[in-house]
């Protein structure tokens, strides 16, 4: 019996398998050390995820998250273990995940488009390359926080249609000065800046709008997959955004002369085919 968990920084997917089965799914808020307290992280669990647990023993949990960088691998274990009873606490990277869910045993460049980016050449064992991400201020191009930050920064800019920005006010309940509270003043922008970006999805067939997300795909691809060796390796997505924008991300690929691989709104279930062999 295992415990296998997809953290990102707006919700962590927790699976418990046994013999490469799934028995039990359970969904917590996100879960990223680079922002958050050990104390914050193991609250979660002890409140969110125990509860809904029918055993705290397992033979080992295998933690995939954003924000798990080498040096937050010991404060992501002892979170972990401070309310479940496992034998082995294994903590990797989020682009592992992907790696590992839409890649398994076999080579490929692996992205992650969701709230934040990522992406990596992998080896069919380990990650080999990666440019770094840099958070929605400095990259995570095609993120949906970014994608967010974008479309709020052409409306209150009056850089769209009329009636979009009358639109988007309305729909969900914000005023611009609310906007720059919570992206200037409040915690975690970036889960509030992609929770705005359905909203593109919504008015997808406006050109403007279109166009923006297109780009945005495309300087993801033109800033992190083309410093891989794509001419000879499948492009793999993992993520909301790229789920729900499949179309316009093929369009991203095709104009940058890449061959889409795989497409998943998560790893999940290629993860617990992974740990079952």
């Amino acid at each position: 019996m295992i415990l296998i968990a997809d953290g990102g920084s707006t919700k962590t997917e927790w699976c418990v398998a046994e013999n490469g089965k799934q028995v039990q799914r359970i969904l917590t808020k996100g879960m990223n050390p680079y922002f958050q307290s050990e104390e914050e992280i193991s609250g979660e669990i002890q409140s969110a995820l125990v509860p809904e647990l029918k055993t705290a023993t397992f033979d080992a949990v295998y933690f995939y998250g954003a924000g798990c960088l080498p040096e937050k691998i010991p404060m992501m274990q002892r979170a972990i273990g401070k309310y479940l009873d496992l034998k082995t606490i294994v903590v990797n990277s989020d682009i592992l995940a992907a790696a590992h869910g839409l890649s398994g045993r076999n080579p490929g460049i692996v992205c992650i488009l969701g709230t934040g980016s990522n992406s990596c050449y992998y080896d069919g064992e380990k990650v080999v390359s990666n440019v770094s991400p840099l958070g929605f201020i400095l990259g995570d191009e095609g993120s949906g926080a970014v994608l967010g930050k974008l479309l709020v920064g052409d409306l209150l800019k009056n850089q769209l249609p009329a009636g979009l920005k009358e639109k988007f006010l309305q729909q969900f309940d914000l005023t611009p000065g609310m906007i720059i509270e919570r992206v200037y003043r409040q915690a975690f922008p970036n889960r509030f800046l992609a929770s705005l970006s359905p909203f593109l999805l919504q008015n997808i067939e406006v050109p403007k709008i279109r166009a923006l997300v297109l780009n945005a795909f495309k300087a993801f691809l033109d800033r992190n997959v083309k410093q891989y060796d794509y001419q000879h390796n499948k492009v793999h997505f993992v993520g909301s955004v790229a789920y729900y924008y499949r179309e316009i991300l093929e369009e991203a690929i095709c104009d940058c002369g890449m061959q889409l691989g795989n497409v998943r709104q998560a790893p999940m279930e290629g993860l617990v085919l992974y740990h079952a062999l």
